[in-house]
């Protein structure tokens, strides 16, 4: 089989380092040069002593900014300022909550290009997949302000002579603990659950992209009440640390690796009764039956893997393939041809499809990965190395294996990085075995035109959620969350308001 030649776009390094020296609308001041403080309790500070650490343009390899690294004592100032704003925010007609949470959506809307600019220069992923993240960002705060009428108890019919109901409090303070891969999406729509329910937040986003949520922050003081909401970054684990165990901290929402979910798990239990939502990693599988729409499960199964939008660094993206092998060939030479025409190069580019890695751990973790499957007998069909004239930069080629087998580590591990494994089937209870086969259970995607065999499968895959004829889009008001490791709870849905409240029953004794 004959692959095409990738049209590669060198990366213009003059370009980003223009970005990064020049203005982005940052109220008139360029990103390296701008003080960045920490949003608490409705003010900007330095962190404690003046901390700070350098955050690195994963596309050039040089400094961003600097970022402030906030002490346990930072920690403690905001969560102490969130947990005064919650009395009065406990009590706000939701209304009024639905109203503060669409003007803050409007606010992230009018500064979506300040915040796509500093997510691809933040995390290397394309600028205009990060105007698309700025708007979902603001739809969710806007779905979460539409739920506000949801936040209401029932009357239970538990006596004839008594009345008896039940309504929901909120927790007081929540941390919400984001990862990297889409900064500012998870900053704007992780915190509208939260306070829609009436809690008050301390937002954290990853140590790697700090910027766009510190922003959010600054921005969300003219909406919200002062205190209400905080965000504190740090180099590391202390800060995230220091807010897990912080004993005000009642409700926890964490979106990262099972790893660190499970230490956040017992982190918290040694403080004290915390209520916990984890989303973490997957290994999702991408079953194509052999009476599948072909071109569409290809163009299905490249879209799965994130490739175009995150470098392959999402915990939902389809890695393992599974190709009937009656088609296997055919899908897998549309894949390649697909594959091969990602435009790779400068996240500033409006022409790029997909950028850096998020930083040199990323970058070392997946070309790691890629050596580890071929030593175990897989075979590199496209890509596999740096993309040829982009030297700087953590840059790895959209990367395709074949020949992968069950049990082999990447088929079994979480790459979190552009890499497909592809693997083939002749009966369904193999894919079925197949998929099931991990220790994950985030997402799934069935590719077939029978309506039986997608309901059966649906069914029988291990996974909290599933695409017929789909792939990596989400759909607002769906629940999205998985099993066994990759997680509790669910999110983006009314689920996720009520997984921030406490049900308090009440007994009126006549």
């Amino acid at each position: 089989m004959t692959v095409p030649e990738p049209p590669f776009r060198r990366l213009h390094f003059l370009e980003l380092e223009r970005c990064v020296s020049t203005t982005t609308g940052l109220a008139g001041t360029a990103v390296a040069d701008r003080e960045w403080r920490l949003p608490i309790g409705g003010v900007l500070r330095s962190a404690e002593g003046g901390r700070g650490y350098e955050v690195e343009c994963p596309a050039t390899e040089l400094t961003l900014a600097v970022a402030p690294d906030a002490s346990s004592s930072d920690v403690d100032a905001a969560v102490r300022a969130a947990a005064d704003a919650a009395v009065a925010w406990g009590h706000v007609d939701v209304r009024e909550r639905g109203r503060r949470l669409r003007a803050l959506a409007e606010v992230v809307r009018a500064h979506a290009d300040e915040f796509a600019m500093l997510d691809a220069l933040d995390s290397g992923n394309p600028v205009t997949a990060m105007y698309n993240d700025v708007a979902w960002g603001a739809e969710v705060l806007d779905l979460f302000a539409d739920f506000a009428s949801h936040l209401g108890g029932a009357t239970v019919p538990a006596s004839p002579e008594n009345l008896h109901y039940t309504k929901r409090a909120p927790f007081g303070v929540v941390a919400r603990i984001v990862p990297f891969n889409h900064p500012i999406f998870f900053a704007a729509s992780k915190i509208a659950a939260p306070l829609m329910a009436g809690n008050g937040v301390v937002l954290k986003p990853s140590d790697i992209t700090p910027l766009s949520a510190l922003r959010l922050g600054e921005l969300a003081a003219e909406v919200l009440p002062p205190g209400l909401l905080s965000v504190v970054t740090g180099n590391g684990p202390a800060a995230a640390s220091a807010l897990v165990t912080h004993p005000l901290v009642r409700r926890i929402g964490f979106i990262g690796s099972d790893r660190v979910g499970r230490i956040i798990q017992r982190d918290a239990a040694e403080v004290g009764v915390k209520e916990i939502s984890l989303e973490l990693g997957g290994k999702n599988a991408l079953i194509v039956c052999p009476d599948a729409d072909l071109d569409a499960a290809a163009t299905g199964t490249v879209n799965g893997m994130n490739f175009a939008w995150s470098q392959g660094q999402s915990c939902g993206s389809t890695s393992r393939v599974l190709l009937h092998s009656s088609v296997a060939d055919e899908v897998l030479g549309k894949v390649l041809d697909q594959v091969a025409a990602i435009p790779v190069g400068s996240p500033t580019d409006p022409a790029t499809r997909m950028g850096p890695l998020a930083s040199r751990a990323q970058y070392d973790k997946a070309r790691g990965y890629v050596e580890i499957a071929v030593g175990e007998g897989a075979t590199v069909a496209y890509g596999g190395g740096r993309p040829e004239g982009l030297d700087k930069g953590y840059f790895l080629e959209p990367t395709v294996l074949t020949g992968v087998e069950p049990g082999m580590r990447i088929e079994q591990e979480e790459v979190f990085g552009p890499v497909m494994s592809v693997l083939t089937f002749d009966h369904l209870d193999d894919a079925v075995r197949v998929a099931n086969g991990v220790e994950f259970g985030l997402t799934a995607s069935i590719w077939t035109r029978d309506v039986s065999t997608a309901v059966t499968l649906a069914d029988r895959v291990d996974a909290g959620y599933v695409w017929v004829n789909g792939s990596s889009r989400h759909f607002w008001g769906m629940p999205f969350g998985g099993t066994k490791s990759s997680g509790i709870g669910r999110e983006e849905s009314i689920e996720e308001l009520l997984s921030y409240t406490e049900l308090k029953a009440v007994n009126v004794m006549v």
